[in-house]
């Protein structure tokens, strides 16, 4: 069975998040589905990168994944916060069990906002750290909580989407992606 991986987007994402969450993740043999919430699949990071979606979000909301993945970035992560559909997605994830993960921004503005957060140990990028609350705040570059994967920021990305893998397909593929890719 094919272990499927949701990434959703929206202009103003991290750069280096996105692409690190969709390359580690591919290594790994995850199905990734990049999928737009805005109103088209072409979305422009927060840096400037232009990248193409493979689908738009509202055509894989009746699709299940093992895991769904926010990138941060500015305002990316807001875009992704305030994007009903989205929430609705992500809190039927968690209620089944399954993973859900977000870096930077995202655990702050998204997920707090979803609700997904209640009495969970997470991180985030630590200057929104102000805006949580019912959740213990732990400043480290990844923190996982039961199905609640989060990570701080840009430079986190790469520990973050290997800690994703080996959540989604096991140590050994961790092992194996993270010595190909030469992390010490």
């Amino acid at each position: 069975m094919t272990t499927r991986a949701l990434i959703a987007v929206a202009d103003g994402v991290e750069d280096i998040e996105t692409v690190t969450l969709i390359d580690v993740l591919r290594r790994a043999d995850v199905e990734v589905v990049v999928a737009s919430i805005e109103n088209r699949r072409m979305f422009t990071c927060a840096r400037g990168s232009r990248m193409t979606a493979d689908a738009m979000l509202i055509d894989v909301l009746a699709q299940d994944f093992d895991l769904i993945a926010l990138p941060g970035g500015m305002p990316g992560a807001q875009h992704l916060a305030d994007h009903a559909p989205l929430a609705e997605k992500v809190q039927a994830q968690a209620k089944a069990g399954k993973l859900f993960a977000a870096i930077c921004a995202a655990p702050a503005l998204a997920l707090q906002g979803y609700g997904v957060l209640k009495q969970r140990r997470m991180t985030c990028y630590p200057a929104f750290s102000d805006r949580l609350s019912g959740c213990t705040f732990v400043d480290q570059p990844v923190v996982v909580d039961g199905n609640c994967i989060t990570s701080q920021g840009p430079a986190t990305a790469l520990e973050f989407s290997l800690t994703l893998v080996e959540q989604l397909v096991g140590k050994a593929t961790r092992k194996a992606v993270g010595e190909a890719m030469l992390v010490p």
